[in-house]
């Protein structure tokens, strides 16, 4: 069986989807590939929906602003529910590292838009009922960040490019890239091969292995983070609440009450666990509810309902890989998005339809610069 395509995607989830979106509207014929039943079902469904353009990094806030636009307009321009809510972001500082971390970066983060202010303890205490008031220097705050549910606004990424025209293969694993003299061709899939001048590797923790059948190293390497839900409640704060002091295990934690009253929250393991097992621990939920039971007390009698486990598709520097591939003309990077994909996605998907149909503009560079594979990688970003 072959078919020919403008464009073939390798992934459906939140990087793939999105960018179907934004291709089959653009007039892009496009074909996206997953290896899984239906769209989402990767890592897009271990994602906890928290949307930041809350960065320290110029091309990551610039992408995830319009990712906020994209999510906060969707119902209004397609009809579709996908719970968005502008909650915002807090970052509290209980020690000097963190204060001055954080203070040290608003310049860039107000020099690019960004509505944050460092506030006081008294109003970091209205804006999430109960912290802990101990130490408390304060902390910063971004009321324009919000959250969505992943499976929603994937199932409405999907429904759209569908409408828009885009074509879906499910249940198809790509085998390899397909190039000859230096240029892509296609895919193989078990099914067959699918033609088309352009492959968006949009693989995530697989990115490695499909460039691979290309002669193409790509630098992702795959980590695995735990989150998990509570029982609803009545809400009584609204925004994602990000601890950046490292505890026992852990690098830092995160949470937030989504519009059920459900407390969703994570740790960024430390060390990291690197390699694709899913399988849940039962360290993570004793060593996360220390930490978030110290932060809200509130919680202490909370129930949970589910823990599970997801892969971040890491990059070196803890920001994601965009760009055309050097070696092999036609292939196009777009992952490593190092657990951040569902709020970059949306906007990087313009960014990557503009790139195929050559329409790039200057604030596209800017972001390409920033996520290009071939620079040079030293350090993290302060609020990866």
């Amino acid at each position: 069986m072959m078919s020919e395509y403008d464009v073939i995607i390798v992934g459906a989830g939140s990087v793939g989807a999105p960018a179907a979106v934004s291709l089959a509207e653009a007039g892009v014929k496009t074909l996206v590939i997953d290896k899984r039943p239906s769209p989402g079902q990767g890592e897009n469904k271990h994602a906890i929906g928290g949307i930041r353009a809350t960065h320290s990094d110029p091309a990551k806030i610039m992408t995830c602003r319009r990712s906020i636009d994209i999510f906060s307009s969707w119902e209004g321009r397609y009809g579709d529910d996908i719970e968005w809510t502008d909650g915002g972001y807090t970052f509290p500082a209980y020690r000097e590292e963190e204060e001055s971390a954080l203070r040290s970066i608003l310049p860039i983060q107000k020099e690019f838009g960004l509505n944050i202010n460092f506030v006081g303890p008294d109003r970091m205490a209205e804006i999430v009922p109960g912290i802990d008031q101990r130490g408390l220097r304060g902390g910063t705050f971004s009321p324009d960040d919000g959250s969505a549910s992943p499976l929603l606004a994937i199932s409405a990424f999907y429904e759209q490019a569908v409408r828009y025209g885009c074509q879906f293969k499910f249940n198809e694993r790509v085998e390899r890239v397909l190039s000859e003299k230096g240029e892509v061709t296609g895919v193989r899939t078990g099914d067959g091969e699918y033609h088309a001048s352009v492959v968006i590797d949009a693989a995530g923790p697989y990115s490695r292995e499909l460039c691979s059948t290309v002669g193409v190293d790509i630098p992702v390497r795959p980590d695995s983070h735990e989150g998990a839900i509570t029982e609803p409640v009545e809400r009584f704060f609204s925004p994602m609440v990000v601890d950046l002091r490292p505890g026992p295990g852990s690098k830092n934690f995160y949470f937030y009450q989504n519009l059920k009253g459900q407390v969703i929250f994570c740790i960024t393991p430390d060390p990291p666990i690197y390699g694709t097992d899913g399988r849940e621990t039962s360290t993570f939920l004793p060593q996360v509810a220390k930490r978030l039971v110290g932060l809200l007390p509130r919680l202490k009698n909370i129930r949970v309902r589910r823990v599970w486990r997801g892969l971040y598709p890491m990059s070196p520097d803890g920001s994601p890989l965009v760009g055309w591939s050097e070696e092999v003309k036609g292939l196009l990077h777009a992952t490593g998005m190092c657990g951040q994909g569902f709020m970059i996605g949306p906007g990087l998907s313009e960014v990557l339809a503009r790139m195929v149909t050559r329409k790039s503009t200057s604030d596209d560079g800017v972001v390409l610069d920033g996520f290009s594979p071939y620079r040079e990688f030293k350090g993290d970003e302060t609020l990866r």
